[in-house]
């Protein structure tokens, strides 16, 4: 399905956006047809998202509102990413396979631990070391405590990074709200492969006085067992302290301690017989994930009509452990060894940001200058048992584990950046530069029995200035067309340090977008073009035995186009009032542009996904249907060990290419009003014809891996 080339679903789509604007303008005032919003400070555009900041964004951008994710039924924040334009999320897999982990890619990026955006929550880093482990195995977010979700796929290299050639992903938490507000919800899953259980509980309760002074007390959890066997004992509470004091008019601070902590065991793949016997089986009995991370945040804001001034501090301590069985080869063949990886980290940032607005009459400037300073430190320990056999009576947990290898890594980040919005008339620039100053080192010890066998010390000091260019025209209030161009950069990590292979280096990529945004009454809607040109892309290739090894990919390109549309049919019909549609389409071509695999596609991408759904509020019901689809992705191998690209699958699971697969999910629900303290309940079904589909892994815990069954969910709410 989904067999349309990537021109012709632009030329369709572009007829959404003409009609759209003229049937608003035959019923709008005049004077607001032409009149446009009075220039303000903006300061962090980040903040706070709205649909008008989108308009007035340069670049693509979409935010998904609090509403929205309820009614979807997303249980987490996969479920909610998959509906964006242009993000691609993967089932949990490999060492990435624990529901505390989160694996997203954008634009044809690898998905694998979502190394490759600059992934935020409410202007945080998630990651436990920005610039030396940017990857996600541990994700510290729970979706209850969601406000909003907002990707900005492009047009903020200059004031976020590292790692944003994938853009910036920014979860913004639940505010604390002007009056007293308490509520409680949760919600169930229950599969129809295993007859697992897995809850969502959630609880929010918060206020501010009449002096300013304001808190909240957030908490979200998942706890229960899979739809796999071994995907079982998930135990995830995600709890976080908000306060805020406005102290002035023009003057507030805000103080967020935040609290997570997760495990769960992991199923692990399944080769080709064991996948085609019972796809919901494992025979991983020790593999599991564990994580916690601790951190707090400062921030104060001076907002005055031509100052804004943002200091933002945050401190984030975090631990992440893993027991993953691997498989022996050669004289070991078809015994296995049981890993683990304990490893520790703190990070430390000061980032200070002023605008100031000059109003020079036909010509207004916002120039904005900004710094971060962010020091980190890793420890890492890898351990291993001696081999055995997997079908004896051996407890692995039980045998000696000795490390051998130890690492102790850090860096030390500067960050300049100064830009200036320009506006003239419509018409909106922004030029601006990021300057990156970056000391990386990772001390490597190696042992074997106890005693140091090598040890190695590399650095890297990195210096390179990033530049950006956006241009945006306002068409109307609701209507803006956007065009940037802009240099991305990924710094080499702990783990890049540390390898054997000669000739790795940092990544930069050169983003170009053309594009529309639309906000309506009846209608909205996006439309980008994207390019993006890699110079030299890393891969983490990897073997069914051993630790990862970084290559050099070569040259890479990556294009396409996003869309995404939604109506209100009340606005057209006034007897359906209550009913909307929508729907997204994403065509993304990414391919080597170098090495025996040019010209083909990269790994774990889909060239084709779209959504369509409905939504229908009548009185006191809701009713909810969406169908999600997504082409084939491929999984061909390693280009640096043979020249052939697999596609017909392999008997390991791992290589072959992967059919596309789309899914039906359905939702009713009801509000019962104050009456019954605003109690809400719903029910839905997801995978509503029970499509079995499934991913591939090539790490240590690599094969195939079925995606979710048929799932019935229940949600209950209250609020005070």
């Amino acid at each position: 399905m989904l067999r349309y080339k990537p021109v012709t679903i632009a030329i369709a789509l572009l007829p959404f956006g003409v009609p759209v604007y003229a049937a608003d303008a035959e019923t709008a005032e005049p004077a607001k047809e032409t009149a446009l919003e009075a220039v303000t400070i903006t300061g962090d555009w980040l903040g706070s998202p709205t649909e008008q900041k989108v308009v007035e964004h340069p670049g693509a951008r979409t935010i998904v509102e609090r509403t929205e994710i309820v009614e979807s039924g997303a249980a987490n924040v996969r479920d909610v990413l998959r509906r964006i334009p242009g993000v691609q999320v993967q089932e949990s897999n490999g060492t990435g396979g624990s529901d505390i982990s989160l694996n997203v890619g954008v634009r044809g990026l690898t998905a694998r631990l979502s190394p490759r955006s600059t992934i935020l929550m409410d202007g945080v880093p998630l990651a436990y070391a920005p610039y030396g482990q940017p990857q996600l195995s541990l994700a510290p977010l729970s979706l209850g405590n969601l406000q909003t979700v907002d990707v900005v796929r492009g047009a903020g290299s200059v004031r976020y990074g590292p790692q944003n050639v994938g853009g910036i992903i920014n979860f913004v938490t639940r505010p604390i709200p002007k009056q007293f507000t308490a509520d409680a919800s949760v919600g169930t899953e229950i599969y129809s492969h295993g007859g697992d259980i897995k809850t969502t509980p959630n609880a929010f309760i918060g206020g501010t006085n009449a002096n300013g002074l304001g808190g909240a007390v957030l908490y979200s959890g998942t706890h229960g067992d899979g739809f796999r066997q071994g995907n079982d004992r998930t135990n995830i509470d995600d709890v976080i302290l908000k306060g805020a004091y406005k102290f002035t008019v023009n003057d507030d601070v805000a103080v967020s301690l935040h609290h997570f902590e997760g495990k769960g065991d992991m199923p692990g793949g399944l080769t080709s017989k064991q996948y085609a016997s019972n796809p919901f089986q494992s025979d991983r009995p020790y593999d599991n994930f564990t994580g916690r991370r601790t951190d707090g945040s400062f921030k104060y804001t001076h907002k005055d009509d031509v100052n804004s001034f943002e200091l933002l501090t945050y401190y984030t301590d975090s631990f992440r452990g893993s027991n993953i069985e691997q498989e022996g080869t050669g004289a070991s063949a078809g015994q296995r060894r049981l890993t683990s990886a304990p490893r520790g980290y703190h990070t430390f940032a000061v980032e200070p940001r002023y605008s100031r607005l000059i109003d020079m009459g036909s010509i207004v400037q916002e120039i904005s200058v900004g710094y971060r300073f962010l020091n980190e430190a890793s420890s890492e320990t890898a351990t291993r048992t001696a081999f055995y056999n997997p079908n004896g009576s051996v407890d692995a947990t039980t045998l000696p584990s000795p490390a051998y290898q130890t690492s102790q890594g850090g860096t030390t980040a500067n960050a300049f950046y100064i830009d200036d919005r320009i506006d003239i008339g419509r018409w909106t620039i922004t030029p601006g530069v990021r300057y990156e100053i970056i000391r990386a080192f990772n001390n490597v010890t190696n042992l074997a029995s106890g005693a140091v066998t090598s040890k190695l010390y590399p650095q890297i000091d990195s210096h390179v200035a990033l530049p950006m260019l956006s241009v945006m025209y306002r068409v109307n209030d609701s209507w803006s067309l956007f065009a940037n161009g802009g240099q991305s950069f990924g710094p080499q990590q702990y783990a890049q340090l540390a390898s054997t292979t000669q000739g790795l280096h940092p990544e930069k990529a050169t983003t170009y977008e053309v594009g529309t945004h639309y906000n309506g009454r009846a209608w909205s809607g996006e439309l980008t073009f994207f390019n993006i040109d890699f110079d030299q892309e890393l891969q983490l290739s990897r073997s069914i035995v051993g630790d990862g090894i970084w290559t050099d990919l070569g040259a890479t390109r990556h294009r396409g186009v996003e869309s995404g549309v939604r109506y209100n049919i009340g606005n057209l019909v006034p007897s359906l009032d209550g009913l909307s549609v929508y729907a997204t389409y994403t065509y993304t071509q990414a391919i080597s542009k170098a090495g025996v695999f040019a010209g083909r596609d990269l790994p774990f991408y889909s060239r084709q996904v779209a959504t369509l759904g409905a939504s229908y509020h009548k009185n006191r019901w809701t009713f909810n249907a969406d169908i999600f689809a997504q082409t084939k992705q491929h999984s061909p191998g390693d280009p640096n060990t043979g020249a052939t690209y697999i596609t017909q699958e392999d008997a390991s699971g791992r290589l072959g290419d992967i059919p596309g697969y789309a899914t039906l999910n359905l939702r009713t629900g009801y509000d019962f009003g104050k009456e019954l303290n605003n109690l809400k309940l719903a029910v839905g079904v997801k995978n509503l014809f029970d499509r079995r589909y499934f991913t591939r892994s090539t790490d240590n815990n690599g094969g195939k891996y079925v995606g979710q069954p048929l799932t019935v969910y229940m949600q209950a709410a209250l609020s005070y």
